[in-house]
């Protein structure tokens, strides 16, 4: 038996020991996604005991190092781990833009004593996080935020406003981009961290069309931080933004490879019109597909061979393919669909998930960037 061998086996035998029979259901709606943070939310006590089992292997992240909460495993010993978890459907133990989008950046740019104060507490759940980077003004054109960090000796003083901000409601800390140089558009930036409880940090969420509020408007009024959170060098967090803005394309593109068990494939069993049983093959195709290349790519991204702007590519077609499975979800449902409120429909999860995709093809840079991006740098087309 290889080490390999051994280590599936392995991993077999305490994932049917420790994960709980009710973290290997289908999430009803997004309260049963585990979040931690310093006030964390359980919809069921499992969800506790699968964070903590699995934070206590490191396998929340189970390719960091040991030294950070990861678990140190090899790529091969990583691909099992999540082959694993998908055989029994396990639930994420712990959804986290600490883990999909922060730590690499951290990883690769911050201090160690950043590293060491940061990357741990991400691993075991205990601080929840929130991107600070849209502005009202700078969205697609990202570089050119104002909201600004002045010197101030020891610390900076942060002025400004951010907005779809995600979960900044419930967030601990924030990770943001500020202006520290008004002379150079991205030569100006600089990538900073903050509490969320901060003096002078105010938010508002914003409520979707799904009835929802993910989002929020976060506003920065002479918010004191630390010159100790700069991460990377004054003045060059751009580079740090685009590192970390390929992660969060990355963690996008994997709303197309679905979660657990995939109810469309229950939806084609049941149904009876051929037409839409044979759009739902179609797409178990495409996303196969999808899947294969996204698992290449990871791969590829691991080992430093990925193509700068692949994150692009995977995230248009992750996106693309995730409203997609909404979509065919809804033709599915029929009627019943359509509710919004009942208890039956645990209050109108299908739609609202369905309405939330729609803000796929805008969130971590828009279908129309990611598909300049793609012409310009895979294709080689002209400007």
């Amino acid at each position: 038996m290889s080490d390999l061998d051994q280590f599936r086996q392995e991993t077999r035998t305490w994932l049917e020991e420790n994960c709980p029979p009710t973290m290997r259901t289908p999430m009803r709606s997004e309260k049963d996604a585990t979040w931690g943070g310093r006030n964390p939310e359980y919809a069921h006590p499992d969800q506790k005991l699968w964070l903590d089992r699995m934070a206590e292997r490191g396998w929340t992240v189970p390719d960091w190092p040991t030294q950070y909460g990861g678990g140190g495993l090899t790529p091969g010993e990583t691909k099992i781990l999540r082959e694993e978890l998908a055989r029994i459907r396990a639930r994420n133990p712990l959804n986290s833009f600490g883990i999909s989008m922060l730590g690499p950046a951290l990883l690769k740019y911050a201090t160690e004593e950043q590293k060491l104060e940061h990357l741990p507490k991400i691993a075991r759940g205990e601080i929840r996080w929130c991107q600070g980077y849209s502005e009202p003004n700078a969205g697609s054109d990202l570089a050119g935020l104002q909201t600004s960090a002045e010197d101030a000796g020891d610390h900076f003083i942060v002025n400004g406003q951010k907005v779809w901000t995600s979960y900044a409601d419930k967030a601990d800390w924030i990770f943001c981009l500020v202006r520290t140089d008004k002379s150079s558009k991205q030569g100006g930036i600089s990538f900073v961290l903050f509490d969320m409880a901060s003096e002078g940090v105010s938010i508002k969420p914003i409520l979707l069309i799904s009835g929802n509020s993910p989002f929020c408007e976060t506003f920065f009024d002479n918010v004191k931080v630390p010159k100790a959170n700069l991460v990377g060098e004054l003045n060059k967090g751009w580079d740090v933004a685009k590192y970390l803005l390929g992660h969060e394309r990355e963690m996008i593109s994997g709303m197309g490879l679905g979660a657990g068990s995939d109810p469309l494939l229950d939806a084609a069993r049941k149904g009876a019109d051929p037409l839409l049983r044979a759009q739902i093959a179609l797409f178990q195709v495409r996303s196969q597909a999808f899947k294969a290349m996204s698992e290449r790519f990871i791969d590829e991204l691991k080992a430093g061979h990925a193509h700068p702007a692949q994150p692009s590519m995977m995230k248009y077609y992750g996106t693309e393919l995730n409203k997609t499975r909404h979509e065919l979800l809804m033709a599915a449902g029929g009627s019943d669909a359509l509710e919004w409120e009942s208890e039956r429909s645990h209050g109108g999860a299908a739609a609202r998930t369905w309405l939330r995709t729609k803000a796929n093809s805008i969130e971590g840079g828009t279908s129309e960037i990611q598909l300049n991006i793609i012409a310009k740098r895979i294709l080689d087309l002209p400007s």
